[in-house]
């Protein structure tokens, strides 16, 4: 697998790369041991079936007027990754390690709608090639327009259109103004590779009326986190879409903002707890026809706060994991 693209790269762990993030420990193993990590020109990764990618940009939530720091999610994830237990729950020798996608040149003579349409591409390529030899794309970090390239991947992959469950505090179905993290969905389903929009947890205060109606003109299935405040009904909600989703190839969204208290893009106090992040995952991840796993958005600014996006992402990455291994249908 080697892409190439004017702004951007596919950047292959290195040997520095697995020094670093994979540590040992007499009487036991850890699943970074065990893992497959990519190099160029590669085709031994396909035999795996979950395939975890960074991206390490902002471009995307720059564009969209808010601030940087996504481009720091994965560094904070992987080592931390790495050293999770290979035990009875969890071994990593169906996992492969891609590396991170990467801004590889000058930037400046392009505009960030430019260079994240330009990005879009590079996802696409990727999730494309990744879907078609029958893996599961699992990407963290980088802005929310990398939803739109991982749709349109998973789309051209299974040559139709795909349903596309989303938990955030922001619909991102902004104008198609040039592309930026507030508009993957529009332009996924303009475009024609997304076949249905389920967003959770959408934040009153903030999503715009024009937001609100290209939701209502998409069909849009939604629920405001207002509603759970009131009602107290998140878990149904989540199971009553999983149930909905059951035969449909679908993609899952989680985007760190809709978590309170984590450092991300667009910083929230309130919000729903880490646990009921985990909940969601798990439920979606037992969905068969799952088609890929994208947690973007997290921006740590200091060691205190890599911790805590690095820790919460290991926690919900294995749980989608062991999820898709073992649905918790057949677990208990």
């Amino acid at each position: 697998m080697l892409y190439r693209s004017d702004h951007f790269e596919l950047r292959v762990p290195s040997e520095l790369d697995k020094a670093t993030w994979v540590s040992s420990r007499e009487g036991e193993t850890r699943i970074g041991q065990e893992v497959h990590f990519c190099t160029e020109n590669d085709e031994s990764w396909k035999n795996r079936r979950f395939h975890v990618l960074g991206i390490c940009e902002d471009l995307g939530p720059r564009a969209n007027g808010g601030f940087g720091g996504s481009d720091k999610a994965f560094a904070a994830f992987i080592q931390r990754f790495m050293a999770v237990q290979s035990n009875r729950f969890l071994k990593g020798d169906d996992i492969a390690i891609h590396g991170t996608i990467v801004p590889s040149a000058v930037q400046s003579m392009r505009s960030l709608h430019e260079l994240v349409s330009e990005l879009d591409t590079f996802v696409t390529q990727w999730a494309e090639e990744v879907i078609t030899g029958g893996g599961i794309p699992i990407v963290i970090g980088g802005g929310h327009n990398n939803a739109y390239g991982l749709i349109r991947g998973a789309s051209l992959a299974v040559a139709r259109a795909v349903a596309v469950i989303n938990l955030d505090p922001h619909a991102d179905t902004r104008e198609l103004e040039g592309r930026h993290s507030g508009n993957p969905f529009s332009y996924a389903w303009e475009h024609g590779f997304m076949k249905s929009y389920t967003v959770l947890g959408l934040h009153q205060s903030y999503n715009n009326e024009a937001i609100l109606q290209r939701l209502d003109a998409m069909k849009a299935d939604c629920t405001f986190f207002e509603e759970w405040i009131d009602e107290h009904s998140y878990h149904e909600a989540i199971l009553q879409r999983r149930s909905l989703l059951s035969e449909e190839t679908t993609g899952i969204e989680l985007d760190l903002d809709s978590i309170q208290f984590m450092p991300s893009s667009a910083f929230t106090p309130s919000g729903i707890t880490v646990e009921q992040a985990r909940f969601y995952v798990r439920q979606m991840a037992s969905l068969k026809q799952a088609c890929y796993l994208h947690l973007p958005e997290g921006a740590p600014q200091n060691e205190r706060e890599e911790a805590v996006v690095g820790k919460t992402l290991v926690y919900l990455v294995t749980d989608f994991i062991k999820c898709k291994i073992t649905p918790l249908e057949d677990r208990y």
